[in-house]
């Protein structure tokens, strides 16, 4: 018996060997590799030797500072603008002296608020693209995750019925998922073109030549948003096919019950659908959580980054910087974090959802 047992795992182990190998080569070697590099100047391509700087590529993704200033002052009071604005002395005072104000050195303004009329405080950072990047991803998860969970829920209600030819619209719904990003992103960057683009021209039809053209893509107000709405028409049809599977583990004994009891569609949806649906929405909210905070092809095929940074990314800034600019620790360094951070949203996710 245990001569079998044995057999029996050695043949398991031969079998499961050539994948363990490929994913210990290309993730779990890969990723000890990256934590190591974070903590050195290591570059893809440089005839210098690889010396180890300890926390100082973490210090310049996170290095921030605050400044208040008070607008300049002469005889008559305040000094202003031919517009009426207060003028504040040059940050580069303090961003280029070293040695009078060492904590401001070499940081660029992130963003500034008013204090009154006469004060004006400035955030001022290290990195300002990397932290515009993390707002973005941020902003990105904050909207899109919300926006198609509950996109693809309705999806599901609509097709989750036993009607003739309801796995024809099932497959037009999913048929954007089987397309690669990649592709999706070239054709949305057509339609979202600013001169002879489809959404321009179909608006410019709807409205009989009222609206003007817009340049979604090349436009700091809408590049983003574009992406997003793009996004979640590629991926809701994955999404949907999770909820409808969630739907059909529910017992039909139970819907019967609420008709016999006299409940509305809606009290049926709240008292009997989602609480069946818990365990699947915890499932969907944590997939599209991971999915959205990879934004990359998107970017990369859309707007490279841009308008102004206005859809910078933080896996667009590491492939970036850890490619493009050849500066593998820089790359690490982003690439622990978002490991870090997204771990956190998750077990976060999971607590908040946990069993009562």
């Amino acid at each position: 018996m245990a001569s079998r047992l044995t057999q029996q795992n050695r043949a398991g182990w031969l079998m499961a060997g050539p994948a363990f190998l490929l994913i210990a080569a290309f993730l779990i070697i890969p990723f000890f590799m990256a934590i190591g590099f974070s903590f050195t100047n290591q570059r893809l391509v440089s005839p210098n030797p690889t010396e180890w700087v300890g926390t100082a590529n973490y210090e310049r993704l996170f290095g921030i500072a605050v400044l208040t200033l008070e607008a300049e002052r002469d005889d008559d009071g305040t000094v202003r603008t031919k517009d009426g604005k207060p003028v504040f002395p040059s940050l580069r005072t303090y961003t280029r002296n070293k040695d009078g104000y060492p904590e401001f050195y070499r940081k660029r303004e992130w963003f500034s608020f008013g204090r009154g009329d006469d004060r004006r405080t400035f955030v001022l950072a290290t990195d300002v693209v990397f932290l515009k990047a993390v707002r973005n991803t941020l902003f990105f998860v904050v909207v899109v995750a919300p926006l198609q969970a509950a996109a693809a829920l309705g999806l599901a209600l609509l097709i989750n019925r036993r009607i003739r030819g309801i796995n024809i619209f099932r497959t037009i719904y999913f048929m954007p998922v089987v397309i690669s990003m990649v592709v999706v992103s070239m054709l949305w960057r057509f339609i979202y073109d600013g001169q002879n683009g489809l959404l321009n021209t179909m608006l410019d039809l709807l409205t009989f030549g009222w609206f003007e053209p817009v340049d979604w893509l090349g436009q700091t107000s809408t590049a983003l948003p574009s992406i997003m709405a793009m996004s979640i028409w590629q991926s809701v049809g994955f999404h949907m096919i999770i909820w409808l599977s969630g739907l059909q583990t529910i017992p039909e004994s139970l819907y019967e019950a609420a008709r016999i009891e006299g409940a509305s569609r809606w009290q049926t949806f709240r008292h009997v659908t989602w609480p069946g649906l818990r365990n699947t929405a915890i499932l969907v909210m944590i997939i599209i959580t991971m999915q959205a905070f990879t934004l990359y092809p998107q970017v990369a095929v859309m707007t490279g980054g841009g308008p102004l940074d206005s859809t910078q990314s933080i896996v667009f800034q590491m492939v970036e910087r850890g490619y493009g600019r050849q500066d593998i620790s820089g790359g690490s360094t982003i690439s622990v974090f978002l490991f870090l951070f997204v771990l956190s949203i998750s077990l976060l996710q999971r607590w908040l959802t946990r069993e009562k």
